[in-house]
């Protein structure tokens, strides 16, 4: 019999090339994607903003990020920080441990 349940762990299988950032999907479901953002190092270029349709959550889960806020609000986040973004409400990654990779654990729900 097949089950209806996924399960899985976030610190498992971290990619091991991180010269990009990366982005993996735990869930999508109507209009609601749950991913896994690993970062070590990165950081949004200083002439782009993020400016999404829909809402995030995010929250660090290892290591240690900032956000900048285009209103000049910049969050310093740690293991268990969490930020809930408005919809374009626009954002950046000003930086992220350069020594350990950052997990993010990301919700996008919709407006």
């Amino acid at each position: 019999m097949e089950s209806n349940y996924r399960a899985g762990n976030l610190f498992a299988d971290v990619p091991t090339d991180l010269s990009n950032e990366t982005f993996e999907d735990i869930v999508r479901y109507q209009g609601v994607v749950i991913e896994r953002i690993t970062s070590l190092g990165h950081r949004t270029s200083e002439d782009s903003w993020y400016d999404q349709p829909q809402h995030e959550w995010v929250m660090v889960v290892q290591g240690s990020a900032r956000l900048l806020f285009a209103d000049g609000v910049e969050l310093a986040l740690q293991p268990g920080d969490y930020v809930n973004i408005p919809a374009h409400c626009k954002h950046r990654v000003s930086w992220t441990d350069p020594d350990q990779p950052t997990l993010w654990l990301a919700v996008h729900y919709p407006r």
